[in-house]
């Protein structure tokens, strides 16, 4: 039983909130990304007239969310890079390249997927613009850029005690 008193934390604060803000951002990207896409892909909602303005609210709103959990992260990468002298200092590279990464979904790719989705026409919907595919491709790409960073500042956290 006095072992168990006696217990200290081996992690700052700072790591436990990357830990926590990493763990959280990369599996609710993974749920969005791998598993709530993909089935309203198969169900048909693609080929709904109102889908692109529900994934522009529902990646707009997650991309904000994006944005608060990358600017935790690359402020606690700061803070344990300037207390701790054998923290790797790619770390600061990595979570800035996270944040760029978010920038550019939350600012440049959502709003122009939405813009090229949207249907203007009263008519009948004409199939996805082949700039969709492109920009799915470097949604994609960044989305994929992102974990891997992720993971890889998430293993660099949990190893250092």
């Amino acid at each position: 039983m006095n072992a168990i008193s006696n217990l200290n934390l081996k992690r700052s604060t700072w790591q436990i909130a990357m830990l926590l803000t990493l763990g959280f951002w990369l599996s609710a990207s993974l749920v969005l990304d791998w598993v709530i896409m993909p089935s309203l892909a198969v169900a048909g909602m693609m080929n709904e007239a109102n889908f692109s303005t529900a994934g522009y609210v529902v990646f707009g709103n997650f991309n904000r969310l994006e944005l608060l959990s990358a600017a935790v992260v690359l402020t606690a990468v700061l803070a344990i890079s300037k207390t701790k002298s054998h923290w790797p200092l790619g770390s600061i590279a990595l979570s800035g390249l996270l944040i760029i990464i978010v920038f550019l979904d939350t600012y440049f790719l959502t709003p122009q997927m939405c813009a090229l989705g949207a249907n203007f026409s009263l008519l009948a919907r004409d199939a996805m613009p082949p700039a969709m595919n492109l920009l799915h491709s470097g949604y994609f790409l960044l989305e994929a850029l992102k974990v891997v960073g992720g993971g890889v500042l998430l293993n660099w956290c949990w190893r250092e005690a």
